[in-house]
């Protein structure tokens, strides 16, 4: 009977877990279907190995909820990046590391066949030049090992581009390592060079980092390598409305990626792309998103490129509507008011937060916004945050009218002393 380890072989597994149990907190382990309780605790263990240090429990009714408590504001590093450091390797992946290291050390390019007879012959290693071959192939695309023709044969040798030598040769590249290997995308490549120079992140600390991402980071490379390359990819989603047991494999997408857009307000990441079977623009959570797997090149790229361009003025957060690959929208217009002797800062937020809206004054101390967008129901979400110094609505569609007016009429009647006097 196999037992524990800390080490995983499927990453994807493990970035369900954390994310459901850990960080959105709202699971259980009654609420555990995959495969038995057993295998709950295996990776409950697993990650409390990992960030054992900043665990929370909580107990309820339904019993004993796990969740991650972290205050970002306070940390040097993200304790989500330790996920990375624990992959499994088989006994010959170790083996030829260290061996093929050891063979090329002198500086001197050698053949497949050089490094497949010296592995045998001295170092006593019986492995298959496919083996062998498999294994430089993987470190020359990891820029370990460095590959060259010297005429019909392929030579390899040892990379000598150590982190040590650039640190000590550009002055500052340390500090710039401890600032990015926290604030921007993939900053578990900066953390891993901070790992192996021995440099720790004593400078910088962000108030507001959204951890979650370095989840989502293992997908990043395929997406942006796909976008340059100009292919299409698939993947499968999995909502979180929807029980498991109905979708257990997800939904399969096949889409051309246009751009990964980041929301200012929730701090999510979305994949803005074309969905050639419904020939309409949409975006999809990253963290939703499951293996990603680059496809064909897509011969028509450039032409859906230009209509995704002009498609996204029309984008007030990260949301195409319903529309198709192009088309137009019925204006809307709000109208706030804002003492303009009182609170500018009401004017500078409109002026600094109207995005692809236009806005202007009206009267006195009245401000009208003007959008032209796919999909109302994001401006209305944010326009709610003017609650009392919205004047009037004009145009969009009628049911969003209606909506907004509803949501006002309830919120009334809850708060307003009609319905629950408790309340207040």
């Amino acid at each position: 009977m196999a037992g524990f380890s800390e080490l995983i072989k499927n990453f994807d597994k493990t970035r369900d877990y954390v994310r459901d149990f850990f960080i959105y907190g709202c699971k259980l382990r009654s609420d555990f279907d995959r495969k038995s309780v057993r295998t709950y605790g295996d990776e409950k263990r697993r990650v409390e190995s990992w960030i054992g240090d900043y665990m929370k429990y909580d107990d309820s009714v339904r019993g004993r909820s796990v969740s991650i408590s972290v205050d970002s504001g306070h940390i040097h590093e993200n304790p989500l990046y330790n996920a990375y450091y624990s992959r499994s390797f088989t006994d010959n992946d170790i083996r030829l590391h260290f061996l093929i290291t050891d063979i090329l050390q002198d500086g001197k390019s050698s053949t497949l066949k050089d490094i497949t007879d010296t592995l045998n012959e001295e170092y006593e290693q019986l492995f298959d030049e496919q083996t062998v071959r498999n294994k430089l192939k993987e470190y020359t695309e990891e820029g370990i090992v460095i590959s060259g023709k010297q005429g019909k044969t392929l030579y390899y040798s040892l990379s000598h581009d150590y982190a040590d030598d650039f640190i000590k040769e550009f002055r500052g590249l340390d500090d710039a390592l401890r600032f990015f290997s926290e604030t921007q995308d993939l900053g578990i490549i900066g953390n891993s060079i901070l790992k192996m120079t021995g440099i720790k992140n004593d400078l910088f600390y962000i108030k507001h980092n959204y951890i979650i991402h370095t989840l989502e980071d293992i997908l990043l490379p395929e997406i942006l390598a796909a976008i340059d390359e100009k292919r299409s990819i698939s993947f499968r989603t999995f909502s979180a409305r929807k029980p498991k047991d109905s979708d257990p494999l997800g939904t399969e997408n096949r889409v051309m990626p246009m751009q990964v857009l980041v929301s200012v307000q929730t701090g999510r990441r979305y994949l803005a792309a074309y969905i050639p079977a419904l020939k309409r623009f949409s975006s999809f959570r990253l963290d939703y998103m499951k293996t990603v797997k680059k496809g064909d090149i897509c011969e028509n790229y450039d032409i859906v490129k230009e209509k995704f361009e002009s498609n996204m003025p029309h984008c007030f957060g990260v949301s195409f509507g319903m529309r198709r690959e192009t088309g137009t929208v019925t204006p809307m217009k709000m109208t706030f008011y804002a003492d303009e002797e009182k609170e500018q800062y009401i004017i500078d937020r409109l002026e600094r937060e109207k995005r692809c809206c236009k806005l202007e004054r009206t009267g006195k101390d009245l401000y009208t916004l003007t959008a032209d967008v796919f999909d109302p129901n994001e401006l209305m979400h944010w326009a709610k945050t003017f609650i009392g110094r919205i004047v009037r609505i004009e145009g969009g569609a009628d049911s969003v009218r209606e909506r907004f007016c509803a949501d006002i009429a309830r919120m009334n009647r809850m708060y307003g002393g009609d319905e629950d006097e408790h309340i207040q």
